[in-house]
């Protein structure tokens, strides 16, 4: 268990989704968790990489993200880890995206969990399409010619 409690600035970073989808949205939204959730995600003993955004009724919902217990407190509050928690939008937002979502082969992945300077847990989440293994290869050319470039200049 880390021993430094995370008050502000991120939490979780999801650093495969800009990788895995081509993100054409970013929004900042809003969690809905337990006291003990919240002290779990202070301690970093959260993982996002396997979130995503679902619709259920009118509301979306945050499912794949895991929030593992204090062991600390394992015996006193019993949550679940892996459930799915509901995001806090405004409605016209969550309109939007829930439109957005019944476009084909679009999802939203969260990209980073951060305490805002209010004190807030924030989830940034991205808008995006799936890439395919021409345009991930794309990137990492890219990537590397990016690194390879600014050594070439350093040198000069």
């Amino acid at each position: 268990m880390p021993r430094q409690i995370i008050k502000s600035g991120q939490v979780s970073e999801n650093r495969k989704a800009r990788f895995n989808y081509a993100i054409e949205d970013t929004i900042e939204a809003g969690i809905s968790l337990t006291g003990a959730e919240i002290k779990s995600i202070r301690y970093g003993l959260v993982t996002i990489v396997d979130g995503f955004a679902q619709r259920r009724g009118d509301n979306l919902y945050l499912a794949g993200i895991e929030i593992q217990k204090l062991p600390t407190a394992a015996r006193y509050v019993n949550f679940d880890e892996r459930r799915p928690r509901q995001l806090l939008l405004h409605r016209a937002q969550m309109n939007r995206l829930i439109g957005k979502l019944q476009e084909k082969g679009t999802t939203i992945v969260p990209l980073k969990l951060y305490f805002n300077s209010r004190g807030r847990l924030k989830v940034l989440l991205g808008v995006g399409y799936g890439k395919n293994k021409v345009d991930k290869r794309e990137t990492i050319k890219r990537r590397e010619w990016d690194k390879n470039k600014s050594r070439i200049l350093k040198g000069r």
